[in-house]
C-alpha cells in the first residue's frame, strides 16, 4: 500500500510503500478495547487507603457506663459508627495491574494504526528535524498540513527540539516510535509520523517474513 509523503510546507514530494501488515490489519474492536481498559488500569496506582477501627488513633476506653444515662450504649471513639472513627469496608493499597498476551497487544496496536490509515488520519513527513525548539514554527507545520484537530507527533527516536516546539500546543502531543501506544493514539484524531518512525514501527509490529520478502525484493 502507498501513501504520500509531504515536507514541512504541506507539499507531496512523493510516495511511499508501507507495511500492510502493520497499517491494513482488519479492525479487532474487542481486542482494541481490551488493550485501552488495561492500559489506563496499569496507569492506576492503587495506593488509596482508609484506617479500620483497630488503626484509629483513638482511645480504646468506652466512652460511658452502660446503663442509667439515658442513652445508647456506646463502645470506643473508634467506632466506624461515630465520627473520625474507623471505616467499614473502605478502600486499601491494591494493584490493579492486567495481563495481556503480547500477540494481543501487538494486535491491538496494529489495528488502531491500520484504522488511522484507513480513515486518512496518517500523515507522513519527510523529516521533522527543527534547528531550535520554536512554538510558532511547529504551528505553522501543522498548519500547512491542514491539522486543525488533535494530534500525535511519531518520531523515530526523542527530538528534544520538537518536543520543546510543541508541548505548549493544545491537545499536541509527540511521541517516539517505541513506545506508541493504544491510549494515545485514540485520544488524538490525527497521527502525524516522519519516514523513519514508520520503519521503525514496521520493524517493531511487522511481520519478519513479510520485511525480508521485501528487502529481497528490493
Amino acid at each position: 500500500m502507498q501513501i504520500p509523503v509531504h515536507n514541512l510546507t504541506g507539499e507531496v514530494t512523493g510516495h511511499i510503500e508501507i507495511s500492510d501488515r502493520v497499517f491494513r490489519e482488519p479492525f479487532n474492536e474487542s481486542v482494541v478495547h481490551q488493550a485501552m481498559v488495561r492500559q489506563r488500569a496499569n496507569a492506576r496506582q492503587g495506593t488509596h487507603a482508609t484506617k479500620t477501627r483497630g488503626q484509629v488513633n483513638a482511645s480504646g476506653a468506652k466512652l460511658f457506663r452502660q446503663k442509667g444515662t439515658g442513652n445508647a450504649r456506646a463502645g470506643s471513639r473508634r467506632s466506624p459508627l461515630r465520627r473520625g472513627g474507623g471505616i467499614i469496608f473502605g478502600p486499601h493499597p491494591r494493584s490493579y495491574t492486567q495481563a495481556m498476551p503480547k500477540k494481543m497487544r501487538r494486535l491491538a496496536l496494529r489495528c488502531v494504526l491500520s484504522a488511522k490509515t484507513e480513515e486518512k488520519e496518517l500523515i507522513v513527513l519527510e523529516s521533522l528535524a527543527l534547528e531550535a525548539p520554536k512554538t510558532k514554527q511547529m504551528a505553522e507545520i501543522l498548519g500547512a498540513l491542514g491539522i486543525k484537530s488533535s494530534a500525535l507527533i511519531v518520531t523515530a527516536k526523542p527530538e528534544e527540539n520538537v518536543i520543546k516546539s510543541a508541548r505548549n500546543l493544545q491537545k499536541i502531543k509527540t511521541l517516539p516510535a517505541n513506545i506508541l501506544n493504544v491510549v494515545d493514539l485514540l485520544s488524538h484524531r490525527i497521527l502525524l509520523m516522519t519516514v523513519e518512525a514508520v520503519r521503525t514501527a514496521e520493524q517493531l509490529w511487522g511481520d519478519k517474513k513479510e520485511e525480508e520478502v521485501n528487502n529481497a525484493a528490493v
